[in-house]
């Protein structure tokens, strides 16, 4: 296993965020070298200026945290972040599309953020709490057809949601590792034992909020 922090990705994604909070998630990746930060897209040329000469990664988020916005807005939305010096990109799955079973819709959607974002890795987030385990083996297929390089757990915004399950990590992992995605665990992981229970269960990545805490 690899030293913990280099799976955390140090999230500040609420709407009342201030600026001093987030000067303060910068210096703490600084500090504890995380993998990364994951900051909404308004916040990406601050967070790529804070963090020049580390190897720290600034992460964003498209079409947060519904996943309902068109795809050619999720698209333009990319394009910026890219534009704005993003290292990757984390999109919100059209959660309507996979309950409606219009897959190919969930296929052209992931796939224009993917263009749009071009060699950016690009996450895509599936909701579990949302998702049925079928669901969630289905969108992981769909994730894999249309080019993506990670598929996440949760935004970490549904009201009385869990997050990040164990059982739906090993199951994005076994769907996901034979094609070369890799699995994001994020929601409600905030303290070591949950941590390292994501990883065992085959979490590449970690987007938490207490990235000090678990590290410390």
């Amino acid at each position: 296993m690899r030293e913990l922090n280099s799976y955390i990705e140090h999230t500040l994604l609420k709407q009342d965020a201030t600026t001093e909070e987030l000067n303060k998630l910068y210096k703490e990746a600084r500090e504890h070298n995380f993998r990364g930060v994951c900051v909404n897209p308004c916040y990406v040329k601050q967070a790529k200026e804070a963090l020049k000469d580390t190897d720290v990664k600034v992460i964003t988020v498209i079409g947060f945290p519904l996943g309902a916005n068109k795809s050619e807005v999720k698209a333009f939305e990319a394009s910026v972040a890219k534009a704005d010096g993003a290292d990757e990109i984390d999109m919100v799955i059209n959660v309507t599309a996979i309950k409606d079973k219009n897959y190919d819709y969930v296929v052209e959607d992931i796939k224009a953020v993917k263009i749009a974002g071009g060699d950016l890795p690009l996450k895509v987030i599936l909701e579990t709490d949302l998702l049925t385990k079928d669901e969630i083996k289905t969108a992981c297929e769909l994730a894999i057809k249309a080019g993506a390089n990670f598929v996440k757990t949760s935004t970490g915004f549904v009201k009385n949601g869990v997050g990040a399950k164990a059982e739906d990590v090993k199951l994005m992992y076994d769907t996901v590792t034979p094609h070369g995605l890799k699995v994001k665990a994020s929601g409600g992981i905030r303290n070591k034992e949950a941590a390292l229970k994501m990883i065992e269960s085959g979490a590449y990545s970690l987007g938490t909020s207490s990235g000090v805490k678990i590290v410390e």
